[in-house]
């Protein structure tokens, strides 16, 4: 369970979406989240596979995908192709195919993860978690997806807190809101991997907030 920090490339400058990724990297990122949404799951349209293969060939860094769209199975083989190393789809996106999604998504070489808005209760995430051929994270969102720069919601930490409690070894990612006057209360429930947009992009020192960002969760784990 150790801590991952992941600065979120919508917040980035996308004109030099090569430079910021090597920049994020340098500052101490473990990895790179990249929001893609589809305009239809949720009202903004960002990026896709074509985007991902290009900044592949610019980073070997780990690509957290994280898929606001209607129909994720539909981006499982072109994010294969373009190089995605995590591949989070939302609960309530896929609630009748989700076993084949998963096994899918770990065919082409990904990382399964699954992500559900504040209004979700957390129990539908469970079954996922504990299949046979489970996930292998779970996103709590702490904002409603589909828009960087919202304010945290600490209400979503009983979440957070549920799932720590049931799986101690699970990593629990947090997105939404996330800097330095939220982390301790996102990393003292339980979260140890972190997305967090704004607060990093737009500080004076990025590498110094990414620095505290995984200080306050390796503390609150040993605190645990």
């Amino acid at each position: 369970m150790a801590a991952k920090i992941a600065p979120s490339m919508l917040s980035s400058d996308f004109a030099n979406l090569a430079s910021e990724a090597d920049r994020m990297v340098k500052c101490g990122a473990d990895w790179l989240h990249m929001d893609i949404m589809d305009g239809h799951f949720v009202p903004n349209l960002t990026i896709g596979a074509p985007v991902i293969g290009s900044l592949r060939k610019h980073t070997k860094a780990y690509l957290d995908c994280h898929l606001m769209v209607t129909n994720p199975l539909d981006y499982v083989e072109p994010l294969g192709k373009a190089g995605a190393s995590g591949f989070t789809f939302h609960v309530e996106a896929s609630k009748d195919n989700w076993q084949e999604l998963i096994q899918r998504i770990k065919a082409k070489g990904m990382r399964p993860g699954v992500a559900l808005k504040p209004g979700t209760p957390i129990e539908e995430v469970y079954p996922l978690v504990e299949d046979e051929n489970p996930v292998e994270l779970v996103l709590v969102m702490t904002v409603e997806p589909g828009f960087g720069g919202q304010k945290f919601m600490p209400e979503t930490m009983d979440k957070v807190r549920a799932l720590r409690k049931k799986y101690p070894s699970l990593d629990i990612e947090v997105d939404g809101g996330l800097g330095p006057s939220t982390i301790n209360e996102a990393a003292k429930a339980g979260a140890n991997c972190i997305v967090a947009g704004s607060s990093v992009f737009g500080a004076a020192e990025p590498a110094e907030v990414i620095s505290l960002l995984r200080k306050s969760v390796e503390e609150s784990k040993q605190i645990n």
